[in-house]
């Protein structure tokens, strides 16, 4: 469960910045908030089957989050104000877990506010190459961080600043793919959204 709560944290903050264009781009995109819908396929060799998730993000700048799992298991993820919290439904409602290990998803989470701020290249975890110009590839730059995650391939959507798809490849025989779509940018987001009452 932690590397998945790594995961997310990750693919958040990777879905949140501003992407520099590869091509002579418009103004940049000024990302104040962005909502849209998720599914995640994580694939091991050890299955059939891809497990598939679904669910919703909402994030506002800076530093808001609320990355929701609606199946197959229903849990939240919510960063606010510097807080990481994770909640699973039991019983019908939602349950703080107490014993998440944050560390890890703190070291991620500090990136984000570069991220959005285009200083995509300037990242200190991951070296950046650009395949082609609708693809980026990230490879972590510490040997401790890259037993956990091998690279991350993003794809870019049609539409500047936004992601189309986002792949970890955490090893030779396991990735987890996440697609986006139904993505809305830069309206309000009330404060509550972030809380879980």
């Amino acid at each position: 469960m932690k590397s998945l709560s790594l995961l997310i944290s990750l693919v958040f903050s990777l879905a949140m910045f501003s992407l520099p264009s590869l091509a002579a781009p418009p103004d940049p995109v000024q990302i104040e908030s962005i909502k849209a819908d998720f599914t995640q396929e994580k694939h091991l060799k050890i299955l059939a089957r891809p497990i598939v998730s679904t669910g919703t993000f909402t994030f506002a700048a800076p530093q808001s989050l609320r990355w929701e799992y609606r199946t197959p298991i229903p849990s939240i993820l919510v960063m606010y104000e510097g807080k990481i919290r994770k909640y699973l439904r039991k019983n019908g409602e939602f349950i703080e877990d107490k014993g998440m290990r944050l560390d890890a998803m703190q070291v991620v989470l500090a990136e984000i506010s570069s991220w959005l701020d285009g200083r995509f290249t300037e990242n200190e975890v991951f070296n950046v190459s650009f395949p082609d110009e609708h693809t980026v590839l990230l490879r972590p730059k510490e040997k401790s961080f890259a037993n956990l995650i091998n690279r991350i391939e993003l794809k870019l959507a049609d539409r500047h600043g936004l992601l189309d798809s986002v792949t970890i490849f955490e090893g030779v025989d396991s990735y987890t793919k996440m697609t986006f779509s139904n993505r809305v940018l830069n309206q309000d987001i009330p404060t509550s959204v972030f809380s879980i009452q």
